[in-house]
């Protein structure tokens, strides 16, 4: 079973907000190190420490030194940091250009750090945002250069012999191209790993929380089957005696009354521990190959049907064919039920359940069940599967605890996403085989 909160990006921003903080500290020790170097062999090349260059060398230095401390401050006052991220590394680029410019611009080695700053940029806003930094740094980088090129711009020069101005076309555009390409191929390459590596993780953590909740959902089933036994059996002898008693003796209306409450009762009471022991222990069941589209659509017919459904929820169906599954159709019909009653009761009123099935990677079947109902709240959706909670007056809490124990037992798995006011999404992960063959 996987939670995932859809439309709640607070792990997102979380994350992010982590990131940041180093990015602040790494961006520190970063122009102590290289930009307090640099100005030391610029005191070895220079007859003064107040050259035009170091002064510029200081600027940056301080500049970045108060930016820090002002980001700093903004990080712990803001909720959405993302357009806060985007700013930080923006101007990043625009420190870099100017390095650039006063370590010789076109003749500068210092052209690398534009791709230092696309490769963090897509640690932190990944394709999107590494492909928007890549553009700006190509853009200053051509500014620069062809400002040099055309004389608008006089830049602090190291090297005589590689300035733009003395060189000829080709071999600027040359630069500027090539510089361009490598800010473009590193944004596409960081960020294709990122993303690996961020789907790598969350992969990492659903399956992490999938093992605690099986370890405990195994543990609580292992302790309370034994008790629903031990309920089970006394519970049918205290119910056959009383339809003795209520058929054999002749009985006033009240005391007639009180014995079909104290039979419902037990009646509702044995239900329960069956659920109870269908959550605890699912029976193996005789397992046969299932064609999806059929079985979805005659579960569908019958739900339409229901009271809870008929003249209230509108079902829409987009069904792949030939997808088969290998389950006990019984255990696939309880599964399909319970999580279209849970939609149909999450609909206020008139609504929609839409059902989409299709093929996943991996020889997996995915089919989702989507409504239209109030959405669950990111404080109770981290315990919906668990055995005995619900938030319906009338509910026992053991619908979603059964279908996840079912679909564990046929290495299956289920995934939620809800948005509250929205509605919320099912989606069963279930383990394909192939279509019988036909003789």
């Amino acid at each position: 079973m996987i939670l995932q909160p859809m439309g709640s990006s607070a792990s997102h921003s979380e994350d992010l907000h982590f990131r940041l903080k180093w990015l602040m500290f790494a961006r520190v020790l970063f122009t102590t190190l290289l930009l307090g170097s640099t100005a030391i062999v610029q005191l070895g090349k220079s007859p003064s420490p107040l050259a035009p260059s170091l002064l510029v060398l200081y600027g940056l230095i301080t500049g970045i030194f108060v930016l820090s401390f002002f980001y700093s401050i903004m990080l712990t006052r803001i909720r959405e940091v993302l357009w806060l991220a985007y700013l930080q590394i923006s101007i990043d680029s625009v420190v870099v250009s100017m390095i650039i410019y006063v370590t010789g611009n076109f003749s500068s080695i210092f052209s690398f750090l534009y791709l230092v700053v696309i490769i963090y940029s897509s640690m932190l806003l990944y394709r999107k945002g590494s492909m928007v930094i890549a553009l700006l740094c190509s853009l200053q980088y051509a500014a620069l250069v062809v400002s040099e090129y055309n004389d608008w711009i006089s830049p602090f020069v190291i090297d005589e012999g590689l300035t733009a101005l003395h060189s000829p076309i080709s071999q600027v555009l040359y630069k500027i191209l090539i510089t361009t390409l490598a800010c473009f191929a590193v944004g596409f390459l960081s960020s294709f790993l990122a993303e690996q590596t961020r789907r790598t993780r969350k992969e990492l953590w659903a399956m992490e929380d999938q093992v605690k909740r099986v370890e405990k959902m195994a543990v609580i089933g292992e302790m309370a089957a034994g008790l629903a036994h031990e309920i089970k059996n006394p519970l049918a002898s205290l119910t056959g005696s009383i339809q003795i008693l209520k058929d054999g003796i002749q009985l006033d209306t009240e005391h007639a009354r009180l014995m079909k409450i104290v039979l419902r009762e037990a009646d509702r009471l044995s239900s329960l521990v069956n659920n109870f022991l269908l959550f605890a222990r699912p029976p193996a069941g005789k397992s046969e190959i299932i064609d999806l589209s059929r079985a979805i659509t005659e579960t569908v017919e019958l739900f339409d049907k229901d009271d809870s459904c008929r003249e209230k929820v509108s079902i829409q169906k987009q069904i792949a064919s030939g997808i088969c599954i290998q389950m006990d159709p019984i255990h696939f019909r309880q599964i399909l039920w319970n999580l279209l009653l849970n939609a149909a009761e999450a609909i206020d009123g008139s609504g929609r359940i839409d059902i989409n099935l299709f093929s996943a990677k991996g020889r997996r079947a995915c089919m989702e069940i989507s409504d239209t109902g109030c959405g669950i709240s990111t404080e109770v959706i981290g315990s919906i599967f668990d055995p005995f909670f619900t938030t319906k007056q009338n509910g026992t809490g053991l619908g979603l605890s059964i279908v996840h124990s079912i679909l564990e037992s046929y290495d299956s798995h289920l995934e939620v996403r809800s948005r509250q006011g929205t509605g919320t999404t099912f989606a069963v992960h279930l383990k394909r085989t192939d279509p019988p063959t036909r003789a």
